[in-house]
């Protein structure tokens, strides 16, 4: 019992904070955007890009946007083709149906979704194109990328796993219940050469399992890695419409991004026993 009370003491080292998002448009995209709550060091803000999952929308994971930048993070979140909120260019035509079918994984090429990672770069040249953004000193050289679902899928694309859409200022990558059969499927994930942190749930039936299994996404991964499990957790637990596991997928997240962006260590000790309750399992792999 006092390890789990001393893990509580560790959890939620960030100072939680409402802030309304900006919704500008950068790079002909429409984002929102959260500015860092303390005034940024000498170097910068360091930068996340988070992004949306299928049919969701930009500000679907308020929470742990509100998270990042209470600890320090410029957090900037693109809406993609397939929002369905502000200015989305849904080609209604199609209608919702995904660009390929989520059970057909082999018909996934890195043509799928490549709109999704021009919008990254897009964003990420117009940001990082000056040493400020919005009055926001911002460092170039310390960007991350997390993403929800087909949005997990998305942030693994940019940082290797789809070679074409390599890009190379991403040091990070935090994939929430990503989808990444298509990956699996091409033997792509070795090709990470960035830390990654997958995030999913012991209810999360359609995603987790990939990640978690023999030859699944966690194990083809490149080291550093993570895999973090939380006990009843299902696919939209990392949206605002579940309050129940927000604070542990923030303490999680925001320790990934401060290890690998700021060099600072609490993640050893949460990935470490005794995990709080409501995590079932942490794996970490390390070079």
């Amino acid at each position: 019992m006092k390890g789990r009370f001393a893990m509580a003491a560790l959890l939620s080292t960030w100072t939680s904070f409402a802030q309304t998002p900006a919704r500008v448009v950068i790079g002909g995209r429409d984002v929102a955007v959260w500015k860092p709550a303390a005034p940024a060091p000498s170097s910068g803000s360091p930068v996340i890009v988070f992004l949306h999952g299928f049919s969701g929308c930009n500000t679907q994971s308020v929470f742990l946007m509100e998270a990042l930048a209470s600890a320090g993070y410029l957090v900037l979140a693109p809406n993609h083709q397939d929002a369905r909120c502000g200015s989305a260019r849904h080609d209604s035509v199609r209608g919702w149906r995904p660009e390929e079918p989520f059970q057909k994984p082999l018909q996934w090429t890195e043509a799928t979704y490549r709109d999704r990672a021009d919008d990254i770069r897009a964003v990420l040249d117009a940001v990082l194109s000056g040493p400020s953004f919005q009055g926001v000193r911002v460092d170039a050289y310390r960007v991350g990328i997390a993403g929800h679902s087909l949005g997990g899928y998305t942030a693994l694309g940019v940082s290797g796993a789809w070679p074409a859409w390599k890009d190379s200022r991403i040091l990070a990558v935090l994939a929430l219940s990503p989808y990444t059969n298509p990956y699996l499927d091409n033997g792509a994930l070795g090709r990470l050469d960035v830390p990654v942190m997958y995030q999913g749930g012991t209810l999360d039936l359609g995603i987790t399992p990939s990640v978690k299994r023999v030859s699944g996404a966690y194990e083809c991964s490149s080291a550093p890695k993570y895999f973090v499990e939380f006990t009843g957790a299902g696919h939209l637990a990392w949206t605002d419409l579940n309050k129940r596991f927000q604070r542990v997928i923030n303490d999680y997240s925001v320790a990934f991004f401060d290890r690998y962006l700021k060099g600072k260590d609490v993640l050893a000790r949460l990935t470490a026993q005794p995990w709080p309750d409501q995590v079932n399992i942490v794996k970490a792999g390390s070079r």
